[in-house]
């Protein structure tokens, strides 16, 4: 039995490793992404809890924490916004180094740093933990503290310079990277598509006026033309998406196109003319199904540009705004410990976005094989 077009495609696309690979590891990504809060060890809005003792922990440090006031006007999520938007913490704790309860006090020694030594700090055993106090739990009442308020936390990639944890902050800043890649990808087709189908299936002075256009936005920097949108628009995470979107374009554009001036004259159109369907129609029941690989080809590569050049305004200020954690925004705080002792805080970051523009261009170039895209205008 003969395979379908699509499970031909698919076979000869899982028979690149590299290329695979790359699809398995952006969909663990997307993974991550999505469960958000979830998986992260900080589960605030942003990850945003500052302990700024704790700044620049190296990687694999374990501290433990004091809950010193609890606030029981947090009101608990459900389990979906939680997923979203995270949960508020509903205490207040400390760092510390040691405690011990005596009588009805409870005496403190708060972490201040690994070569300083802070004074105790007496806190009233009935503000702290109200059970502890109460006569049937005397015996226990070292127990039921330690069970209350104390815990200990592990920083798996340390912190940051506000004492953050990095691993969530990383893992939340995958929102940004793929929901900006995916925006910017979605209005880049719409545009890019819809002008280059034009252009080359009515040609003349349309496809003049086209192309003229879209070698004015080819001439200009990507960069400087989203930081130019940037400014016309404002500072936000969805001005991100247009800008981007909006200067990613022109390559879509340029494929459709070119493919479409190359299909318009065979014999398939040429039957669709003569059944008299309407120009809207033909383009898009028979001409653009027929270069569909192609444009993933393209939306893949420019999946990455985007991923770049989010990364790139964030480094400069006009991407997601703190406290969002964003990669760019990341490197940014953070390059100048690179010829110090916390290199990891940049390197990190940089990491991530090494690793997922290179696992979107491998994509792309197993894409392009899988799809046979073999024309002049697919270039990755």
């Amino acid at each position: 039995m003969d395979n379908s077009p699509s499970k031909k495609v698919w076979i000869k696309f899982k028979r690149n490793k590299l290329a695979f690979g790359g699809l398995v590891f952006i969909l663990l990504l997307m993974l991550m992404g999505i469960l958000g809060y979830l998986i992260m060890p900080d589960h605030s809005p942003n990850a945003n809890v500052q302990t700024l003792q704790l700044n620049k922990k190296k990687p694999g440090s374990t501290f433990t924490f004091l809950i010193i006031s609890r606030n029981p006007k947090v009101e608990k999520v459900n389990f979906f916004e939680r997923m979203l938007n995270g949960q508020t913490p509903a205490f207040k704790s400390i760092p510390i180094t040691s405690y011990k309860i005596k009588g009805d006090a409870v005496f403190v020694q708060e972490y201040i740093g690994d070569d300083e030594k802070a004074k105790e700090t007496k806190y009233a055993l009935k503000d702290l933990c109200p059970d502890c106090v109460l006569p049937s739990k005397a015996d226990s009442r070292q127990v039921l503290f330690e069970k209350n308020n104390i815990y200990k936390q592990t920083y798996i990639l340390g912190t940051d310079i506000y004492g953050r944890d990095l691993l969530s902050r990383l893992i939340l800043g995958i929102r940004v990277s793929l929901s900006v890649g995916l925006m910017a990808v979605l209005i880049s087709l719409f545009i890019g598509v819809s002008l280059g189908a034009i252009a080359g299936y009515f040609g003349g002075r349309i496809d003049a006026a086209i192309s003229w256009f879209m070698n004015v936005v080819w001439s200009l920097p990507s960069l400087l033309l989203v930081i130019a949108i940037s400014f016309a628009l404002g500072k936000g995470f969805w001005q991100i998406f247009i800008a981007v979107g909006l200067s990613t374009w022109v390559d879509v554009a340029r494929l459709v196109r070119g493919q479409v001036m190359a299909l318009k004259e065979v014999e398939f159109v040429e039957a669709a003319r003569a059944l008299g369907f309407s120009t809207a129609r033909t383009i898009i029941k028979h001409i653009l199904p027929n270069i569909a690989g192609p444009i993933l080809v393209v939306a893949s590569s420019n999946f990455a540009s985007a991923i770049l050049l989010e990364t790139g305004l964030s480094f400069l200020g006009f991407g997601a705004q703190p406290p969002m954690p964003s990669w760019g925004s990341m490197i940014k705080e953070h390059y100048g410990y690179i010829i110090m002792d916390a290199a990891y805080l940049a390197v990190l970051p940089g990491v991530a976005i090494m690793l997922t523009v290179y696992a979107f261009n491998v994509l792309a170039i197993g894409l392009r094989d899988a799809f046979d895209v073999k024309g002049q205008n697919v270039s990755i």
